[in-house]
C-alpha cells in the first residue's frame, strides 16, 4: 500500500495531476475499504505537512534523492513516524519494504528513518526556525497570506493544515434537519447542527457516503457549510430564471433546486465537458431537473438563447486558497504566477454576465479564495467600471466585512474560506 501511495503522490509532485483525480484512478484497484482508507489517508497527511516533511529530509538525507519515488517513500515514512498511529517499527519497516527491487533505496530509507527517531527533537526544533516548514506552505503563499491577513495569517495557516470536518445538506424537500439528525444517531453517526446554515449538519467523525442513510436518493449531500450559504443570498422568488456559472460537480445548483422547487427554470454551465455529467449525477440521485449546458462563462454567445436571468450565481474559478484544508495539493500545484491569471478569469467572466442578467436582477459573486485580489479588490474594481451595478451589503452572523462583500477565513466557525458579494443590476 505504501508503495501504491509513492505513485499517487508522484502524480502530484512530478506530473502535477491533482490528488483528486490521482486517487480516482488508484482507489478502485484496492479490493479493501480499509487498504483504500489508508493508502488516501496516507497521500493527504503526506500532502498535508509536504514543506516540513520535506524540510526534515534535507536534513537527513546525504544529498538529494534523485528517484521520486523513493523520495517519497521517505516523507512516507516520516509522515507515519510524526503523525499517524502506525507503530513506529511497523512504519520502518513496511516502508522499506515498500522499496522492492530497488534494493539500492532500503539502507538509505533505514537510515533516514532511523535517524530520525534518533534526533526527533532537535529535527522538529531546527523545522519550527524555518517559516516554510514550520507552516508547511510554501514561502511565497504564506507572504500572500500574511500581506492580505496580517493579524490573522498564523491563525489561517494553522487551520489549513487541520483535517477539516465532513459536512453534510439535508434535502428540506424530504424531510426536516432534526428528522435526519435522529436517521443518523439511529445509524450510528453522530453529528451536530451547523450554526448558520439551515440544512447542515457536521458529522463527528468521516463516513463513507455510501453509509450516509438515504444518500442514493438525495436525501443528503455533501458540502461544507461556508459553500452552503450560497442559495440564500440569491433572494429567489417563485417562477425566476436562474443561472449557476462554473457549476460543476453541482453541489448549488442542487441546493438552490431543493430550497426553491418553484422556480421558473435552473440552468447549470461548466466549461469542464467532461465534469458535466458529474452535475447530471447529482440531479439523478436528487431527482431535480435542470438544464445543464457545457459552454465557456467567459463566452455566453456559444451557450446563451438570448433571454436574460433574474438571478446569477457566479462560482468562479480562483486560488481556491480557502480549501486547503481540504485539498493539501493546492500548495504545490498552485503558481505565485496563477493569481494574476485568476483574477484576469474571473474579470472575463463578470463581464460576460453584465448582459445575461436582467434589469433589476441579482448577481452573487463567490469564491472559496481567501486573497483580496480575487475577491474584494475584483468586486471594487468591478463596481467602479459599471454603475449600473450597485453592491447590496450582506448582513450576517458570518464572517467579516471585507469591501463589498463579506469574507469567511479558513476554520472560523469550522467553514472553508470563502468570499461572497451581492451586486445589483
Amino acid at each position: 500500500m505504501r508503495a501504491l501511495a509513492a505513485r499517487i503522490l508522484s502524480r502530484v509532485t512530478a506530473e502535477g495531476c491533482s490528488l483528486t483525480a490521482a486517487l480516482d484512478e488508484a482507489l478502485p484497484t484496492i479490493a479493501q475499504a480499509n487498504d483504500r482508507s489508508f493508502v488516501q489517508a496516507l497521500c493527504f497527511g503526506v500532502l498535508r505537512w509536504y514543506h516540513r516533511l520535506d524540510f526534515i529530509l534535507r536534513q537527513l538525507a546525504p544529498k538529494p534523492i534523485r528517484d521520486e519515488e523513493i523520495r517519497l517513500l521517505a516523507l512516507l515514512g516520516l509522515y507515519q513516524l510524526e503523525y499517524s498511529r502506525v507503530k513506529p517499527h511497523a512504519a520502518v519497516a513496511e516502508t522499506v519494504s515498500a522499496a522492492g527491487r530497488k534494493t539500492w533505496a532500503k539502507p538509505l530509507l533505514n537510515g533516514v528513518l532511523r535517524s530520525f527517531q534518533r534526533d526527533r527533537e532537535a529535527l522538529l526544533e531546527r523545522a519550527e526556525a524555518d517559516e516554510t516548514a514550520a507552516h508547511s506552505h510554501p514561502a511565497w503563499l504564506i507572504g500572500k497570506i500574511r500581506k492580505n491577513w496580517p493579524q490573522d495569517y498564523p491563525a489561517i495557516l494553522q487551520q489549513a493544515n487541520r483535517q477539516p470536518p465532513m459536512t453534510l445538506r439535508v434535502n428540506l424537500r424530504q424531510g426536516g434537519r432534526e428528522d435526519y439528525l435522529g436517521v443518523l444517531q439511529a445509524a450510528g453517526i453522530a453529528a451536530r447542527i451547523c450554526r448558520f446554515a439551515e440544512a447542515g449538519l457536521i458529522l463527528e467523525n468521516p463516513v463513507a457516503v455510501e453509509k450516509l442513510p438515504g444518500f442514493d436518493s438525495g436525501r443528503v449531500s455533501v458540502q461544507d457549510e461556508a459553500a452552503q450559504l450560497a442559495s440564500t443570498l440569491l433572494d429567489l422568488r417563485p417562477g425566476h430564471r436562474v443561472l449557476d456559472v462554473c457549476a460543476a460537480p453541482g453541489g448549488k445548483t442542487l441546493q438552490i433546486l431543493e430550497s426553491h422547487p418553484d422556480l421558473g427554470e435552473m440552468v447549470a454551465v461548466d466549461i469542464a465537458v467532461d465534469r458535466l455529467d458529474k452535475i447530471r449525477e447529482n440531479l439523478a440521485r436528487g431527482r431535480l431537473a435542470a438544464t445543464v449546458l457545457g459552454g465557456d462563462a467567459a463566452q455566453p454567445s456559444n451557450w446563451w438563447d438570448g433571454r436574460p436571468f433574474d438571478r446569477i450565481l457566479v462560482d468562479a474559478p480562483c486560488s481556491a486558497t480557502g480549501v486547503i484544508r481540504r485539498h493539501p495539493d493546492i500548495k504545490l500545484l498552485r503558481k505565485p504566477e496563477d493569481i494574476a491569471q485568476l483574477q484576469t478569469l474571473q474579470r472575463r467572466i463578470l463581464e460576460a454576465m453584465h448582459p445575461v442578467l436582467a434589469e433589476g436582477g441579482l448577481l452573487v459573486y463567490a469564491t472559496c479564495s481567501i486573497l483580496k485580489q480575487e475577491n474584494e479588490t475584483q468586486i471594487e474594481s468591478f463596481l467602479r467600471d459599471h454603475p449600473e451595478f450597485s453592491e447590496i451589503p450582506i448582513q450576517a452572523e458570518w464572517g467579516r466585512t471585507s469591501g463589498p462583500g463579506r469574507q469567511i477565513l479558513t476554520g472560523e466557525y469550522d467553514m472553508d474560506g470563502f468570499f461572497y458579494a451581492r451586486l445589483a443590476k
